[in-house]
């Protein structure tokens, strides 16, 4: 089983500037939200392909079976809270 904190430090070995949150009902399912200046310009596909490779070991070996993803641009993030 790998912990929520684990799932946060792959992704942020990935994108350092990342605001993380990391969600789980069960450590096998989880839950991310991901907000990186390294989305700008990029398509959501290209969005979650970065947040993949981060994971992508932890997946291969089944430590994470499921992943839910939300990612956001800095400013995206400002106009979804500020809603």
């Amino acid at each position: 089983m790998i912990s929520l904190s684990q799932v946060e430090a792959m992704i942020r070995a990935e994108l350092p500037d990342a605001q993380i949150n990391v969600q789980s009902p069960d450590g096998e399912h989880f839950e991310v939200t991901v907000v990186s200046s390294q989305f700008a310009g990029k398509g959501l596909v290209q969005q979650h392909q970065l947040v993949y490779r981060a994971v992508q070991e932890a997946m291969s070996r089944e430590a994470i079976h499921a992943l839910a993803l939300k990612t956001y641009t800095p400013e995206a993030w400002q106009a979804t809270i500020g809603s």
